[in-house]
């Protein structure tokens, strides 16, 4: 990946990196006590709840004070902003030097792919990259695997065709038939 983009947008990532590291790691209620219950957080809401309440000794519950500084919101950590993009038409709307682009997961490999060739054009980075350069790597081999099985359909079509000549028919001698 790249540096960020400019040196407000570096200064933010590290500003919310050295925040977050002050952060508790929020946990969900008696989630060490019982095996059942994952990590996870998960609000507090009983009438008695410990953690609700803010009781001293009990871990701290999520609120807006713990909340990242306002500009690396919505900052991928490489420094852009993200963009989701379904289309080649998503991509005209995005500045290449502070947004990125993260291709949809709902996208099929036809489409995937040219959203990638259209992007490499337009020098704008690729979040997620791994799954689009499989993409075009599956959708070459796929183009390649229907030529051949074409070159083959021909050969065979031309083959059928030297060797087998269209019959005669035969000539009734005689009266027709009445029907």
């Amino acid at each position: 990946m790249r540096k960020p983009v400019t040196a407000t947008t570096e200064k933010a990532v590290e500003l919310r990196e050295s925040v977050k590291k002050k952060k508790p790691s929020f946990v969900r209620q008696e989630s060490w006590r019982y095996k059942r219950l994952s990590e996870s957080w998960r609000r507090p809401r009983g009438l008695d709840n410990k953690m609700r309440r803010k009781i001293k000794g009990w871990p701290p519950t999520v609120n807006v004070g713990y909340r990242g500084p306002k500009a690396s919101r919505g900052l991928h950590p490489s420094g852009y902003k993200e963009v989701l993009v379904y289309n080649t038409e998503g991509l005209k709307k995005i500045d290449p030097k502070t947004q990125a682009v993260r291709i949809a997961h709902t996208v099929g490999k036809r489409k995937r792919a040219k959203i990638l060739v259209e992007a490499r054009k337009k020098k704008i980075t690729i979040l997620n990259p791994r799954e689009a350069k499989k993409v075009a790597e599956e959708e070459k081999e796929l183009t390649e695997e229907k030529e051949k099985e074409e070159k083959l359909k021909e050969e065979e079509v031309e083959e059928v065709a030297e060797t087998e000549k269209p019959k005669q028919k035969k000539k009734r001698k005689g009266r027709a038939r009445k029907q």
